[in-house]
């Protein structure tokens, strides 16, 4: 088996999947820095790496999901960007993990996965109006709404077609 539950797992295996998942969340995100989305938003993305987050979140539990997510955008944040694109990602990546955690009993992967895009867009957007101390910043809301909902519905789906290729090779819990 590929992929077992982490609770029966020696430290050195969890360290390894948690490798494993944080490369490829960084190779997601590099990937997605290379293809050109321009919509005269700044701060739109794919979100490409939550892909991992959000399949971390189901296969295992919210300490690997936020393990991922954390470390991903720090590491992402010193090779690829600033301080302040650490500190975006670190408050939107915070907040859309919270809001999965909670409202992954009550609905599926693709919903959950939605609302973790919503979420993480009004989290950077809440840091960014304190950074700038304005509150015009706020006019970029709907946009971002809708585009945390897009992105999030596309990755909720690509998560939903990763984990039905791969729930065979572990023990999880059908409840997507």
């Amino acid at each position: 088996m590929i992929f077992t539950k982490m609770k029966n797992k020696s430290i050195a295996v969890k360290c390894a999947y948690l490798g494993l998942m944080i490369a490829l969340a960084l190779i997601f995100g590099y990937v997605e820095s290379m293809i050109p989305l321009n919509i005269g938003v700044p701060g739109i993305k794919l979100g490409l790496a939550n892909i991992v987050t959000v399949l971390c979140l189901y296969i295992w539990d919210a300490r690997y999901a936020a393990a991922v997510s954390f470390i991903r955008v720090i590491i992402s944040g010193l090779l690829f960007g600033n301080l302040f694109s650490i500190i975006y990602g670190l408050s939107g990546a915070i907040l859309s993990l919270l809001v999965m955690l909670i409202f992954k009993r009550f609905f599926s992967m693709i919903t959950v996965s939605a609302l973790g895009g919503v979420f993480h867009n009004v989290g950077q957007l809440v840091t960014a109006t304190i950074v700038v101390s304005d509150l015009h910043i706020l006019y970029y809301l709907p946009v971002l709404l809708i585009a945390g909902l897009v992105t999030g519905f596309m990755v909720g789906l690509l998560s939903v077609a990763v984990y039905k290729r791969i729930s065979n090779r572990f023990i999880v819990d059908d409840t997507v």
